[in-house]
């Protein structure tokens, strides 16, 4: 831990104090949540970024979509507008988010809205002719405000929530003990070669009476752009630009980097500027580019769609899938009530 850190300690334990208390008047009702009349889902985490959010969502959106009106609701990070804007032909990323565009460009089924006040865009959503029948709520474990009917609480492999420290001292945006919110938890970004008794260790450091799943990221055998796919292990072997703006890049690089590929890292949901564009272009020198699926979102029309791909990842349990499964459509199944 770096020195800095070190020295935030006291601000860490005033922060502590705050977010128990804020959590401790939630679940003594004298801050108010409100609850809807239709099954929700939230899912979020307890430290900051990284955690495999966008993996997962999409995941309930593949279980979901096709037996059940599904809905997204995000805050729109890093967006342009303000307020509740609901997805449509017309939207652009800067409108919405690259998350929230990721997910309306992938699955046209689905219902895909932003709002950073989460009351007034589950209210919006309910409006609509053809409203949803499940909210999927996007990075929602602390917003307090929305009592959702089922919590999902992810947390990485490699940083574990309960080895973790309170900001800014560590990651944590509350205290562990939010975990008792949490339906269900999932371990994300696991090896693919966790044993049982690793898997026995983490659920007895957890510490939790609810189901813990282990999960991995599964890379797709093909890279994309808006001219044609090209297999992952062909592109592997060329000389190429990388580019990312995510939290916790270095499994993505590592998957596909070969000794004299040029690797450029940017900060999380980062906006690129026209300087910065050229710049890629000049480093680039019309090699192919590579980037994830989320910065693609928002670098396609920037570069040259013959040059400009990008690598998808999907979520994949290590154990029990089948169970974890049926825990979610009992849940969507039954629920006429978050409450």
């Amino acid at each position: 831990m770096n020195f800095l850190r070190k020295i935030l300690f006291p601000v860490a334990f005033v922060y502590w104090i705050v977010t128990w208390m804020r959590n401790y008047f939630y679940d003594k009702q004298i801050f108010k949540s409100k609850s809807f009349d239709l099954p929700i889902i939230a899912v979020g985490n307890l430290s900051v970024g990284g955690t495999g959010k966008t993996p997962q969502i999409e995941y309930l959106i593949r279980l979901l979509q096709d037996n059940f009106k599904v809905a997204t609701l995000s805050r729109g990070y890093k967006r342009e507008t303000n307020g509740f804007v609901l997805a449509n032909n017309s939207t652009t990323v800067k409108e919405i988010g690259d998350e929230p565009f990721q997910f309306f460009t992938k699955f046209p089924k689905i219902k895909v809205a932003v709002d950073a006040n989460r009351i007034n865009g589950i209210t919006q959503l309910l409006k609509l002719e053809n409203k949803p029948e499940i909210i999927l709520l996007d990075d929602a474990f602390q917003h307090r405000k929305v009592k959702a009917g089922f919590y999902i609480l992810l947390t990485t492999y490699s940083e574990l929530f309960c080895d973790d420290f309170i900001l800014p001292f560590g990651n944590l945006r509350e205290p562990s003990s939010g975990k008792k919110r949490a339906n269900m938890i999932i371990v994300t970004k696991c090896p693919s070669d966790i044993s049982e008794l690793a898997m026995s260790e983490i659920k007895k450091k957890l510490d939790v009476d609810v189901p813990v799943f282990f999960s991995k990221i599964v890379y797709d055998e093909l890279v994309y752009s808006e001219v044609k796919p090209i297999k992952t292990a062909e592109i592997k072997l060329t000389e190429k630009t990388i580019i990312t703006g995510i939290a916790k890049p270095f499994p993505f690089i590592s998957h596909l980097k070969k000794e004299n590929d040029l690797v450029l890292e940017f900060s999380d949901h980062h906006n690129f500027t026209k300087k910065e564009i050229d710049n890629i272009k000049e480093l680039a020198n019309n090699k192919t580019i590579i980037t994830t699926e989320k910065d693609f979102m928002r670098l396609k029309g920037s570069l040259s769609k013959e040059q400009l791909f990008y690598l998808p990842i999907k979520s994949a349990f290590l154990n029990e899938a089948d169970v974890l499964d049926k825990i979610i459509l009992d849940y969507v199944g039954k629920s006429s009530r978050n409450s």
